[in-house]
C-alpha cells in the first residue's frame, strides 16, 4: 500500500509538472520580466509539498490555523470575512491579509515591505503570536513525525524534512501563483473586446490610476500614503514601523488591481466593503484630494465606469483552480497510512 500511496504522490507532481509548464508558457508576452527568476524553474514536486504546507493547519499552536485560513485561493489568496486576519485562540491582528499573486514580479513582501523574499516572509505568520504561534522546531518535529511529509520531502529534494526546504517549497507554491487569463488579457491579446462601458472606464483609469497601477501588473509595487487617517485602535504607521524614517510614515505598499471581485474588503486595514467607497474614498468632499493620486474629481459615472473596467482584471480561472486548493488526495493518504 505505501508503495501504491507513494506512486499516487508522483503522478500528483507528475499531472502539477505538465500544468505548470504550461502556466509558464501561456505568460503574456506583454507581462514584464519576473523580479525572481525562480519561476522559470519551477520543480512540480516542490510546488505539491508547497501547497500540501500551505493548507495544513497542524503547524499552528491550536492547530486550526494554516496559510489559506487568511490566504484562500477562492479569494485570490486573500480572505473576505473579517477586515483584519484573525489567528490561533480567536487572536486579531492588525492588517488585512493581502492577496497572493504574480509574487514573481514582486521584491518586497507585507504591506510595509519587512520581507524582501518568500522564504523570510513565511517565517513571519508561522511563529507570529497573532496568526499561527509556533516555533520552527515544533514545526520540523510536525514534519519529522509525519510519513507523509517524509515521501513529499524525499520527492521533492531527494532529503529528510527541514525548515530550509520546507520554506523553499512555500515559497515554490507561491511563486507558481499566476494570474493573467483575465478578461484584460484577452482584450490585450486581441480576443475579446471591451464593452462601451467598459472602455470608458479603462479611458478613466489611464487619466487618474495609472500612475500607481499601471499595465499589466496593475501595481508597481512601491509604498505610498493613500490619504487614509490612521485607526485609533490599530496604531499602524506602515512602513515607518520597519524604517524610522518619518517619510515612510502611514506608507503601504501598493496592491494589484487584479482580482478586486474575490479580495474584499479593502485597504491595509480592510475599512472598505466594496469599490465604490474606495473611489469615494479619493473625492474631493473628505478634503485629501491635495494629496490624493486621482487628477481630477471623477463622476458617478465614470465611477460605474471605472468599476466595470476593474471587473474586467477579475481572472476565474486563477481564481477556481484546482491545483491551488486544499490537497484532498492527503486526506485518503493519510487514511491508508492509519490503515496499515
Amino acid at each position: 500500500m505505501k508503495k501504491f500511496l507513494t506512486c499516487c504522490v508522483l503522478l500528483l507532481s507528475i499531472w502539477s509538472f505538465k500544468y505548470v509548464s504550461s502556466n509558464r508558457g501561456k505568460i503574456p508576452p506583454y507581462f514584464p520580466q519576473p523580479k525572481s527568476k525562480k519561476v522559470e524553474n519551477l520543480d512540480s514536486n516542490s510546488i505539491e509539498l508547497g501547497r500540501v504546507l500551505f493548507h495544513d493547519a497542524q503547524f499552528s499552536a491550536d492547530q486550526l490555523v494554516s496559510c489559506a485560513s487568511c490566504h484562500s485561493p477562492f479569494n485570490s489568496f486573500a480572505h473576505t470575512d473579517h477586515s483584519i486576519s484573525h489567528g490561533v485562540f480567536d487572536s486579531i491582528g492588525r492588517r488585512n491579509a493581502p492577496a497572493l499573486f504574480n509574487l514573481a514580479w514582486q521584491d518586497k513582501f507585507m504591506h510595509d515591505g519587512a520581507a524582501h523574499n518568500l522564504e523570510a516572509q513565511s517565517i513571519a505568520p508561522l511563529t507570529s503570536a497573532t496568526e499561527m504561534g509556533t516555533t520552527l522546531q515544533n514545526v520540523l518535529n510536525a514534519l519529522n513525525s509525519s510519513p507523509l511529509y517524509l515521501d513529499l520531502f524525499k520527492n521533492a529534494f531527494g532529503t529528510a524534512p527541514s525548515i530550509p526546504k520546507a520554506l523553499e517549497a512555500l515559497e515554490a507554491f507561491q511563486l507558481n501563483l499566476i494570474s493573467y487569463e483575465s478578461k484584460y488579457d484577452q482584450v490585450i491579446l486581441g480576443a475579446q473586446e471591451f464593452t462601451a462601458q467598459e472602455s470608458n472606464g479603462f479611458k478613466v483609469f489611464n487619466e487618474n490610476c495609472k500612475s500607481c497601477h499601471p499595465p499589466p501588473l496593475f501595481s508597481t509595487y512601491d509604498f505610498a500614503y493613500n490619504g487614509l487617517p490612521i485607526d485609533s485602535n490599530l496604531l499602524d504607521l506602515g512602513r515607518y514601523e520597519l524604517t524610522k524614517n518619518s517619510c515612510d510614515s502611514m506608507q503601504f505598499k501598493i496592491p494589484s488591481l487584479r482580482n478586486l471581485s474575490y479580495t474584499y474588503p479593502y485597504m491595509h486595514d480592510g475599512r472598505f466593503q466594496n469599490l465604490r467607497q474606495v473611489l469615494s474614498h479619493y473625492s474631493p468632499s473628505n478634503g485629501i484630494l491635495e494629496k490624493s493620486p486621482l487628477k481630477k474629481p471623477i463622476s458617478e459615472d465614470n465611477k460605474s465606469d471605472l468599476i466595470a473596467f476593474l471587473k474586467t482584471l477579475n481572472d476565474p480561472n486563477f481564481v477556481f483552480n484546482p491545483s491551488h486548493q486544499f490537497p484532498k488526495w492527503t486526506l485518503s493518504y493519510n487514511t491508508n497510512q492509519h490503515e496499515n
